[in-house]
């Protein structure tokens, strides 16, 4: 039970890992700013949501 709670919110975490990256990078496209489709990135999103995007936006920043 426990296994398809935690498979539930992996999937769950995934969509909205897609949807929030999507959404930025469309926005993104007007200040010519763009984050990779990945699964680390997905990962990192779906995981820690807004946080994770805010992360990986100032490290993608900090590397250009």
């Amino acid at each position: 039970m426990k296994f398809l709670k935690f498979i539930k919110w992996m999937l769950k975490s995934f969509i909205i890992g897609c949807a929030t990256l999507f959404l930025f990078n469309i926005l993104g496209a007007f200040i010519n700013l763009n984050i990779p489709v990945n699964i680390y990135t997905l990962s990192i999103i779906g995981t820690l949501r807004l946080p994770g995007l805010v992360m990986i936006l100032i490290y993608l920043l900090l590397i250009k």
